[in-house]
């Protein structure tokens, strides 16, 4: 069993930065798919950005061009800097990690092996 704790959210204004982190307490080796998902109120869970042991990214077309995930492979250290935040990007971050495989649809609908609790982003106009 592999624990990821999310840390980095909080409150900023419309255009705002802020950057997420996630570690997992046990180093994933091999293939593995990483990313960030999302849940604002009354909505379903989405996905923001994967990242694979490739260095392969992925994100949802709201994000792309404001949001940069990344991870440190020498160490289980995964970050979403989010830059020109908006209003609509509110909600609870939660990060996720597989193993044995890379990203790929399934993952991108939230078939992943181990989940964070979240950490909520509030952004204000």
């Amino acid at each position: 069993q592999v624990n990821v704790v999310e840390s980095g959210g909080g409150s900023v204004q419309a255009g705002g930065s802020l950057r997420l982190s996630c570690v997992a307490d046990q180093f994933i080796y091999g293939r593995y798919c990483m990313g960030w998902f999302r849940q604002a109120p009354g909505k379903e869970r989405e996905a923001v950005a994967q990242i694979e042991n490739t260095g392969n990214t992925m994100y949802a077309d709201s994000v792309k061009g404001r949001f940069t995930i990344s991870k440190e492979n020498a160490k289980n250290n995964l970050t979403l800097q989010m830059n020109n935040l908006k209003p609509d990007d509110s909600g609870m971050y939660y990060c996720a990690a597989s193993e044995g495989y890379g990203c790929y649809s399934a993952t991108w609908a939230g078939d992943m092996d181990y989940w964070g609790a979240g950490t909520l982003v509030t952004i204000s106009s």
